[in-house]
């Protein structure tokens, strides 16, 4: 895999209730990944952009909502998102801020 592709791989880390709740219970982080990528890629994509060592990787393709809007109706695009268990004593911090 070139450098390229594993920079585009991961597109936002995900913030919710759950993935706040799991980074606090079992150090896990949560990524929006894009919809084509592939648990090696998104290890190594992790690993080198914030110097850390994932144990494991799972993903889950999420399905977009139907939506609607008076008489038109559309609906959201498909998404895919990866929960990476980091190993203990690793973390890592979305501010940047000194801890």
């Amino acid at each position: 895999m070139n450098d390229e592709r594993l920079m585009r791989v991961l597109v936002s880390p995900h913030v919710s209730e759950k993935s706040t709740r799991v980074a606090d219970e079992s150090n896990q982080v949560v990524f929006r990944v894009l919809p084509d990528a592939r648990k090696p890629e998104i290890k190594r994509a992790v690993e080198k952009l914030f110097n850390v060592e994932v144990v494991h990787v799972r993903t889950v393709n999420c399905r977009g909502k139907s939506k609607g809007f008076r008489r038109m109706t559309g609906r959201r695009p498909n998404w895919k998102k990866a929960y990476l268990r980091l190993a203990p004593g690793q973390d890592i911090d979305f501010l940047g801020g000194e801890s």
